[in-house]
């Protein structure tokens, strides 16, 4: 399957952001999703996941970000609001294999959409 984020940009603190993720491929309902981030300077790190199972989300993005998926898209979504200034990544889509994953080892990944949140 091939990923492409799209919907970032620069945004205001307390503002929102929707990502969009369009997945290439006949069988998108098969895989689980995930968004992940990357700031300058740091580590990967998990930002949600949506399986047939379970949505999860990291406790520093609960309450406050949303993921869904619309498979008669093939689209992943990951709506931000109450942004802050230390949401400021790169955003990356991914998709495992299975379904039915709730973890944070992915097996595909798309390129990138940059947020910018300023203070």
């Amino acid at each position: 399957v091939q990923l492409q984020a799209s919907g970032g940009g620069l945004v205001q603190a307390g503002g929102s952001l929707r990502l969009s993720c369009a997945a290439s491929g006949r069988t998108f309902s098969s895989y689980a999703m995930g968004w992940f981030r990357q700031a300058p300077g740091k580590e990967r790190e998990f930002v949600a996941s949506i399986s047939v199972a379970s949505t999860n989300y990291a406790d520093s993005v609960k309450g406050r970000f949303t993921i869904s998926r619309d498979n008669t898209k093939n689209g992943v979504y990951l709506q931000m609001n109450s942004l802050k200034p230390e949401d400021t990544a790169v955003y990356h889509c991914a998709a495992h294999r299975s379904p039915y994953y709730g973890g944070t080892s992915y097996d595909y990944w798309g390129q990138g959409t940059l947020v910018t949140v300023s203070s």
